[in-house]
């Protein structure tokens, strides 16, 4: 869990080949965040100088 990963290039993840597949886009730094519906729908991208206060307005709807 805390080893080091690609998430770009041919070396990346799967998991991360699959959100950029999602939501196109090389990541650029590694506060890159990704919104997943609990049946696992990439909702939105975020780029790292998004704050969590900022997505907090796009949870309530995914929780219920």
């Amino acid at each position: 869990m805390f080893a080091k990963i690609d998430v770009n290039g041919p070396n990346a993840s799967p998991l991360y080949d699959w959100l950029k597949t999602a939501k196109p886009g090389d990541i650029g730094w590694n506060f890159t965040k990704f919104l997943v519906s609990k049946q696992g729908e990439v909702i939105e991208r975020f780029e790292p100088k998004t704050t969590p206060e900022e997505i907090a307005d796009a949870l309530p709807a995914l929780l219920e």
